[in-house]
């Protein structure tokens, strides 16, 4: 069995599990919400996906000694702030694209004015979520505050920040990392931290889940921008991205298509040699570093 098909069947095992529970707290409200924003956050939070950062929640409960169930909360809301992140990424103010995965974006589908309000009852939702679902409280609160910074100034907000405003910020390698750790990244490792919390695992543990986590989240972007670059080049045969013509600062256009490569790979191999004190109960984070550099989506 190939690492691709080993993180697959993984997330064949437990997807499901994590879509019904999304559905639940979309039920748990829908009645008491308008129609029109319950079917916005539903087609977002709900639409096709990996689930790869409340799979990497629960992954990381387990490595830690913990339960699937008691990290599945967290890992939903964790799907939520992604999804809200997803629908105000999209926006005509943002990066102003008119699909996501393969669909037409919230705010095509349900305007604008529903789609930043369904952003914003999901970045709400997750909270509550984390409130009313993880015990005991003083674990809560650590998870809260977990995500709260991860989405915020200091993380995906300030990344988006920096990205709108492109080589403006600079030109150095470590410009844009920082741009990518806290725009994809920072969420990534939020994902993991929040399943070693309610584990209750060790700093060690929980360091090295850490350092994981911020290696494959740079690792996903270079591989983001690679295939943007690809998919650019098929239709309009210029070997530069949709995100490089906008003057966003990207792997390829910086580095190069192999450099940038090299990278990806190098950071994969970083992420999973920090997994050794975990044993084979990482496997499955093993997997996702090779699923990572290999996806073609």
């Amino acid at each position: 069995m190939s690492d691709h098909d080993a993180f697959t069947n993984f997330a064949e095992k437990f997807k499901p599990e994590i879509d019904a529970a999304l559905q639940g707290y979309i039920d748990s409200f829908s009645q008491s919400s308008p129609s029109e924003l319950t079917e916005a956050i539903s087609y977002s939070l709900l639409s096709p996906g990996k689930r790869i950062r409340p799979l990497l929640t629960i992954t990381a409960a387990e490595v830690c000694g913990g339960s699937v169930q008691h990290a599945l909360p967290a890992a939903c809301a964790v799907e939520m702030v992604h999804a809200f992140s997803l629908i105000h990424d999209d926006l005509p103010a943002m990066d102003n694209d008119d699909m996501r995965r393969g669909r037409p974006s919230c705010h095509k589908k349900y305007g604008e004015a529903e789609a930043l309000l369904a952003g914003d009852a999901l970045l709400a939702l997750a909270f509550d979520v984390l409130a009313k679902n993880v015990q005991p409280a003083d674990i809560a609160i650590a998870c809260i505050r977990t995500l709260a910074t991860a989405a915020g100034p200091t993380g995906m907000a300030g990344g988006q920040s920096d990205d709108l405003r492109g080589r403006e910020g600079g030109s150095s390698l470590a410009h844009l990392e920082s741009i990518d750790r806290r725009k994809t990244g920072v969420l990534l490792e939020a994902a993991l931290l929040l399943g070693g919390i309610i584990a209750v695992g060790t700093r060690d543990q929980l360091r090295a889940l850490e350092e994981y986590g911020w290696r494959i989240g740079l690792a996903f972007q270079i591989r983001d921008d690679l295939l943007d670059t690809q998919s650019t080049e098929e239709q309009t045969g210029k070997a530069v991205g949709k995100d490089a013509e906008q003057g966003k600062l990207t792997y390829p256009s910086f580095l190069g298509t192999d450099a940038s490569r090299e990278r990806m790979h190098s950071l994969a191999e970083e992420a999973q040699n920090v997994l050794s004190s975990f044993g084979k109960a990482a496997d499955p984070l093993r997997a996702l570093a090779h699923f990572v550099v290999e996806r073609e989506s």
